[in-house]
């Protein structure tokens, strides 16, 4: 099964009533809204089950979420605006591949903006703030329990989004989650060891220093997290000069 087509694939149900000889009659598909498809293709893309370069065909996706090419358009050219999506004309649309000056551009983004966040989410700290964070850092736990790789990956860049959005900026929040999924994108062309965006225990360290209320701290784990994840990357420098006449020397 294609990562397109998976697209389209239901969680499984289990049936609670027994098998008859006739089959019902096939319901048509709900069409879905605009943020639904929006939503399901995000989530693939951070999941890693659609890879940088992978082609969005309008017409298939049409198909898949029973919606028209003009609505497929739509949310193209709205992750295309997150730079989530490259619209190539005359080719279509395809799962963006940051180069490396875009990576390094994004992490540096991510080391003004995150320690921002981090000041204003303690700043404005309650506890029901603190209890969906805890609850987040509990989903991560488990998912790295079950060793659900797809689940971590997507957790993982969700909590960056979510610190955002407790810290109640709506611009901040935007553009973290623009981040978070450039990251992810990034983490699997450019060969991070861990597979996943983020390790198994930074996150807790950091709720742990919002719960304390202690900004510096939890501006300073943000900060070496994400240089530990920028460090799992292989980023070499893309202007490096190559000896054609030694990669050929017999």
């Amino acid at each position: 099964m294609s990562a397109i087509d998976e697209l389209a694939t239901p969680p499984a149900r289990k049936s609670a009533t027994r098998k008859r000889k006739t089959a019902a009659p096939a319901r048509a598909p709900l069409e879905l809204s605009q943020d639904e498809i929006y939503e399901r293709i995000y989530a693939a893309i951070l999941e890693h089950r659609l890879h940088p370069g992978t082609k969005l065909a309008e017409e298939r996706l049409a198909e898949i979420f029973n919606a028209s090419r003009g609505r497929i358009r739509e949310v193209l050219a709205r992750l295309a605006h997150e730079q989530v999506v490259e619209l190539i004309p005359q080719k279509g649309a395809y799962v963006a591949r940051p180069s490396i000056e875009q990576a390094l551009d994004v992490f540096e983004a991510r080391r003004l903006i995150e320690p921002a966040i981090m000041r204003r989410l303690v700043e404005t700290l309650t506890a029901e703030k603190l209890k969906r964070l805890r609850e987040h850092e509990a989903l991560e736990a488990d998912a790295r329990k079950r060793d659900d790789k797809r689940t971590v990956i997507r957790l993982s860049g969700e909590f960056h989004s979510l610190a955002a959005d407790l810290a109640g900026n709506s611009a901040l929040a935007r553009t973290m989650r623009e981040l978070s999924v450039l990251t992810c994108l990034m983490i699997f062309l450019y060969d991070a060891p861990t597979a996943t965006c983020c390790r198994a225990d930074e996150h807790s360290h950091i709720v742990d220093a919002i719960a304390k209320r202690d900004a510096a701290r939890a501006e300073r784990l943000m900060l070496e997290h994400l240089d530990h994840i920028q460090g799992s990357m292989k980023l070499e420098s893309a202007s490096e000069q190559v000896d054609l006449e030694e990669i050929f020397r017999s």
